[in-house]
């Protein structure tokens, strides 16, 4: 049985990508672990419980709090997603979280041992509970199937700065850490997420297949996104997150190069001389990924 520990800082393109998790028939999401990064740690973890409320996969995952800030440096939040990191709708049911693992770092050691090959590992957030399950058991990382980081700009700008993506700038110290241990992470940068873009017109007709409440729920905190990249004069909203989860259901959705990565003091991901520390995602078969994003987003009502 194929199975999918998720890290993740929700984020509304990482609640996409946990929807499109949840409704694929592939693997099942045991365990899903909260870091700081778009939002700060407790509203990120509220958000996830919000996410588990509204979608109620079985079986339930399980859920784990890890860092609440960088190994080295303050925590940048990302305000593209809203105060309260879904678009600050302000009528979210109220949650009843339930026991929570306050030590994700230690989860997603103990998950990497005990599945081994059967598990894939997918960051959506900035790599601090990663580096940190690293450290304490680099090897049981090094076993897992794949592990997947949607993270870095290799050939193209950054969305922080001119050399960085979000996450590789809110945490280098620890994507560089990750990468010297020798886990070769299949790495999703903005060169492939820039290519997928999420259209309203497209999220429409996706929705009506769903109950009407999940629907408007998505529509609306997803609309908040959008609406912001629209007035920006984009087509719509790049779907970072969620590509990571397609390539870690399906790696032949992208072409991959293998590439050693060094990581700059801001987060930049440079190529470098030397062995391959990872492969990057270059390419991406759009059609098929955005077929499977669609159908798979939300159950239908």
């Amino acid at each position: 049985m194929r199975r999918a520990l998720i890290d993740t800082d929700p984020g509304i393109d990482d609640a996409l990508a946990l929807l499109l998790a949840w409704g694929s028939p592939e693997w099942t999401v045991e365990t899903i672990t909260t870091v700081a990064g778009n939002v700060a740690l407790e509203a990120g973890t509220l958000n996830l419980f919000r996410l588990l409320d509204l979608r109620r996969p079985e079986p339930r995952p399980l859920a784990a709090t890890g860092a609440a800030r960088p190994l080295a440096r303050p925590l940048k939040i990302a305000p593209y997603h809203g105060v309260d990191g879904l678009g600050d709708l302000g009528d979210w049911p109220p949650v009843q979280p339930g026991p929570a693992s306050p030590d994700a770092p230690r989860v997603i050691v103990e998950a990497a041992r005990r599945h081994g090959h059967d598990l894939t590992v997918i960051a959506l957030g900035p790599l601090t509970n990663l580096a940190l399950a690293v450290e304490a058991d680099a090897e049981a990382l090094r076993g897992v199937a794949r592990v997947v980081v949607m993270g870095g700009a290799v050939d193209v700008p950054g969305n922080v700065t001119p050399g960085a993506e979000f996450n590789a700038h809110v945490d280098p110290e620890a994507l560089a850490r990750v990468l010297a241990a020798g886990v070769r992470p299949d790495l999703v940068p903005l060169d492939a997420t820039r290519q997928v873009l999420l259209e309203r017109p497209a999220l429409e007709s996706a929705l009506a297949r769903a109950a009407a409440p999940f629907a408007d729920r998505v529509r609306r905190f997803t609309e908040y996104a959008l609406s912001r990249d629209l007035d920006r004069g984009k087509r719509g909203m790049d779907l970072h997150d969620p590509l990571a989860v397609g390539v870690a259901l399906d790696p032949t959705l992208v072409e991959w190069e293998p590439v050693r990565l060094a990581i700059g003091p801001d987060g930049e991901t440079r190529r470098a001389p030397g062995e391959p520390n990872c492969r990057f995602a270059r390419l991406v078969d759009v059609p098929r990924f955005l077929a499977l994003f669609m159908e798979r987003l939300c159950p239908a009502g």
